[in-house]
């Protein structure tokens, strides 16, 4: 498992505290649209993806989801950071976009390394900036941007984390994670696609222009 890690984090964490990770992480696989974290849930670990993407969810008490960011390989989930070190249940929900391989890295060696290794503590404060830029993003997006602004936006973002040109999703998928209905998303997208920036297909989204 260390030569595993070291494919993905060996240019942000130093070989010490690659070792272990591989001595004391746990490896996992999840199938696309699995949960890999839940709302309320008891949060033990902390996750360092190796492949595939995860989106991070944040759902409100009519149970609407809002889409929060995206994990690649070689990221970890501030919102999971935050709840180990506070001891407290999830606020966010963490769904495999694709296939994931991850490592669970129990949060109180978690908190042992950032006291004692610069390179983690480094990468945890990085990860933290990351992510709270994706979501000051996030807010900027739902003030300052109309909902065919929001669609064009949400899709060029799932485009370039798969680094693809071609999107397999429906409209009620895309509705459900901008928080809208079916109807208006398939309204917006004959839009888009008259103004040729995409084209559409049978649960299939081509990007002509970014």
């Amino acid at each position: 498992m260390k030569e595993l890690i070291k494919q993905h984090f060996n240019n942000r964490l130093d070989d010490a505290i690659i070792q272990h990770i591989a001595k004391l992480g746990t490896l996992k696989s999840f199938k696309k649209d699995d949960i890999i974290i839940d709302v309320n849930q008891e949060l033990i670990f902390v996750p360092l993806v190796l492949k595939g993407i995860i989106k991070v969810l944040r759902e409100d008490e009519n149970e609407n989801e809002l889409l929060l960011y995206f994990l690649e390989k070689g990221d970890t989930c501030a919102m999971s950071l935050t709840c180990c070190q506070k001891k407290s249940k999830s606020k966010i929900r963490a769904v495999a976009e694709s296939d994931v391989q991850l490592i669970m890295i129990p949060f109180e060696q978690m908190n042992a390394w950032f006291a004692t290794n610069n390179s983690w503590r480094n990468f945890i404060l990085e990860s933290y900036q990351i992510r709270f830029n994706e979501m000051l993003e996030t807010i900027d997006t739902l003030a300052f941007l109309k909902m065919d602004e929001r669609l064009h936006k949400f899709l060029i973002d799932k485009l370039k984390v798969k680094g693809e040109k071609t999107l397999k999703i429906t409209h009620q998928e895309i509705a459900e994670n901008l928080n809208t209905s079916r109807v208006v998303i398939s309204r917006l997208l004959k839009k888009l696609e008259n103004e040729g920036l995409f084209k559409l297909y049978r649960n299939k989204i081509e990007v002509l222009s970014f």
